[in-house]
């Protein structure tokens, strides 16, 4: 949910807009600008590089990184602590979510390539990452915030779910297991199409925005057409300083890093399947009953595909 903690609500009101000039900050950049008084110009100037070649810097070791820039690892380390980073990790970890939210899929898949790994490796350390991405997710967990997004559900008249180009599977996956529930849900398809279901939207409605990194512009745009609207809206986005966690009321945040060209899907898709949870337990008696009739057409098995027995016995 929409509720930061003191500390990042300060990081958060000291930058408006990233240092290169894109409407969202880094969460490293916001550590960066909060912390910029505390930095000589000798550090601001490390900090500024490793952020203009975070292709380059977002995979290296502490050690690594302090021979790219010819100084000791301990003044890389220090710098990392003046930003509020308890370990050089933490801080790689935002730099990687820095070069992700920053970059294009080009650009990522250049990066990789030039990482000493065969093939099998590239394979091992995506579904490494995305593991890691999935645990990041269960930790992290706000579950009292999914639990609030499940009730805002239940009360709401209809619920668009907007999630474009890749987010499309996502918005999908969400609208359908609502349906399934009984919810009026629909994830709408196309610019002009989303515009139509936005503007006939209320008070009595609920918007849900699903976008990463930078955020599409219609996503967010649909956002903030919501709002003047009066319409309640909740976000899924993978980090506090995303214009989707801007601009929604309220939001979840999960993990997509990935050393692939694509982002990680794994972890929203388990954040969405937490939501199905809640919506069907928030109330399970009237999603027993909605659930009732299609238990029927489960046993019926009509709508499963089934092999034709031929009198012979030979289903070739």
């Amino acid at each position: 949910m929409k509720r930061t903690s003191s500390r990042k609500a300060r990081e958060t009101r000291a930058v408006a807009n990233a240092p290169d000039g894109s409407g969202s900050p880094s969460t490293l950049e916001t550590r960066y600008a909060a912390a910029r008084n505390q930095l000589n110009p000798r550090r601001q100037r490390l900090l500024r590089a490793i952020l203009d070649s975070a292709d380059e810097t977002c995979f290296l070791s502490s050690r690594e990184m302090a021979k790219r820039f010819h100084i000791d690892a301990t003044t890389i380390l220090r710098t990392t602590q003046v930003l509020g980073y308890a370990s050089f990790a933490e801080f790689a970890a935002d730099l990687r979510q820095h070069f992700i939210s920053r970059i294009t899929p080009y650009t990522v898949l250049k990066a990789a390539t030039k990482e000493k790994r065969s093939v099998e490796d590239h394979i091992e350390h995506s579904l490494e990452k995305a593991l890691d991405n999935l645990n990041a997710a269960k930790s992290d967990l706000d579950v009292q915030g999914i639990i609030a997004m499940a009730k805002l559900i239940k009360r709401s008249r209809r619920v668009v779910v907007v999630g474009l180009d890749f987010a499309a599977s996502l918005s999908y996956y969400l609208a359908y297991g609502l349906l399934a529930l009984g919810f009026d849900a629909e994830a709408p398809i196309g610019s002009g199409n989303l515009q139509y279901k936005v503007e006939v939207l209320t008070a009595k409605d609920l918007l849900i925005a699903i976008s990463f990194g930078q955020c599409l512009r219609d996503t967010v745009d649909a956002v903030v057409r919501a709002k003047k609207q009066g319409v309640p809206t909740f976000g899924i986005t993978d980090n506090n300083t995303s214009p989707i966690a801007r601009y929604c009321d309220a939001y979840l945040i999960t993990p997509v890093v990935s050393p692939s060209f694509l982002v990680s899907y794994v972890a929203p898709v388990a954040v969405i399947s937490a939501i199905h949870v809640a919506c069907a337990h928030i109330d399970p008696k009237r999603s027993l009953n909605r659930l009732r009739p299609t238990d029927r057409e489960y046993a019926a098995g009509h709508r499963w595909y089934r092999e034709t027995k031929r009198s012979n016995g030979d289903s070739s």
